[in-house]
């Protein structure tokens, strides 16, 4: 079904009785071209691109549970590119841009909100610091800025701008930053990939993989046998764990990241926000509940739940920059699981074992990496050969000692 606002309003006439199911449940067939094993934002991105793009369509997309029952509905749902590292700052670029225009390439409205996102500086270092951001950004045709205190004042008067502790010096402003609905970027993925040909098969586990002479024959699943030549994993938190079915030891560690969502109330936060002093981020969400995380909970785990400490630090750092939320009521929370890799920054590459791609690693910055992680995931699965803007997201950098710490730990003299 095409959708517009002709299709809108004559639904809306008729009862909205003529709507179809927006993919289709198919039988499982005994082999494909291709499997990715994993239903969530970039799985379903890659097949998504694998047929738009290089007209493989004979894909199967495997989940073990309902689509978009992972990260892809478990996250706070921002957009960004203000990625320093070269192999990052590229990438996100890029999926800024196909983000841009995603909703007409799926004919599927994601809701991508660009009402910009603020970082805020508490110290002459960090202002410091997020100047030269600010100028990486620019140089390779993004746009960001430094804003001074007056200018946050008016456009975010609810910050608590003279904490004593965190007092405000500035901010990090980049105005293409925003928001996206996380449940309409997976149905939209989904969607197009179904159309083009693609079996979307849900409630599949993997349990095995079947690899002859170093070769991926298939995988073995809760419901049978399935022969491929070419698989690709892209099953986030769970890639320890399905990689050891193959064999793999893969260089990440699982962690759970909360979330959190307040009660809906009137509109009162227009941008996304984050705490320099703290690991703190809030948005507010088109249903008018404000939608904030932190920090990792820091213990390896596979639960898709969180502890009370991290709770608390998140209510103190959201009490810190804005007073005002504690008159607000917390409605619920929920954890994902994070493929944390160890230099904070993703892979998207060949294994050691021929036809097995991986795709994983992506610690906080799943979500807005979805297009671009699609898109190169498809390229390196068609071609054999890495996208140029994800060309640095290798399994073997620790080798080679090519890592991206994006993460920029530790002292900076160079910046005073």
């Amino acid at each position: 079904m095409f959708y517009s606002a002709f299709e809108i309003l004559k639904q809306g006439l008729t009862g909205n009785k003529g709507w179809k199911p927006v993919w289709r449940n198919p039988e499982l067939k005994t082999e494909y071209d291709v499997i990715i094993i994993g239903g969530g934002g970039h799985g379903l991105a890659t097949a998504h691109y694998l047929a738009k793009t290089y007209g493989i369509t004979n894909v199967a997309v495997l989940e073990r549970g309902y689509l978009g029952g992972g990260n892809i509905g478990r996250n706070t749902t921002i957009v960004r590119c203000d990625y320093g590292q070269p192999g990052n700052s590229e990438f996100y670029s890029h999926s800024m841009k196909l983000w841009e225009g995603l909703s007409q390439d799926l004919n599927y409205n994601v809701m991508h909100s660009q009402r910009g996102m603020l970082q805020l500086c508490h110290s002459d270092e960090q202002v410091g610091s997020y100047r030269k951001r600010a100028n990486m950004i620019n140089a390779r045709g993004d746009e960001a800025q430094i804003i001074d205190r007056e200018t946050i004042r008016k456009r975010a008067p609810y910050i608590d701008l003279d904490n004593a502790r965190f007092p405000v010096r500035g901010g990090l402003w980049q105005k293409r930053g925003g928001t996206a609905r996380h449940d309409a970027v997976a149905w939209g993925y989904a969607r197009s990939a179904d159309s083009r040909g693609v079996d979307l098969i849900q409630n599949c586990a993997v349990t095995g993989f079947d690899i002859v002479n170093g070769q991926v024959t298939g995988v073995q699943t809760t419901r049978g046998a399935i022969k491929a030549k070419k698989i690709g994993m892209a099953v986030a938190g769970r890639s320890s764990e399905v990689g050891a079915m193959a064999g793999l030891r893969l260089p990440i560690e699982s962690h759970v990241l909360q979330a959190f969502v307040t009660e809906g109330i009137k509109p009162f936060i227009d941008y996304t926000i984050s705490f320099g002093m703290g690991h703190f981020y809030i948005n507010q969400s088109d249903k008018g509940g404000l939608v904030f995380g932190g920090d990792l909970d820091m213990y390896n785990s596979y639960a898709q739940r969180g502890n009370l400490p991290r709770v608390e630090q998140v209510a103190e750092a959201s009490m810190a920059m804005i007073p005002a939320i504690g008159k607000v009521r917390q409605l619920r929370s929920w954890g994902g699981i994070m493929d944390m890799s160890m230099d904070g920054s993703p892979f998207i590459d060949k294994t050691h074992i021929d036809g097995l791609f991986f795709n994983g690693g992506w610690c906080y910055g799943g979500f807005k990496a979805a297009p671009a992680s699609g898109a190169a995931f498809a390229h390196l699965i068609a071609t054999g050969q890495h996208a140029e803007y994800a060309s640095k997201f290798r399994l073997d950098r620790y080798k080679t000692g090519h890592m991206i710490d994006e993460a920029g730990t530790g002292a900076s003299p160079k910046l005073h």
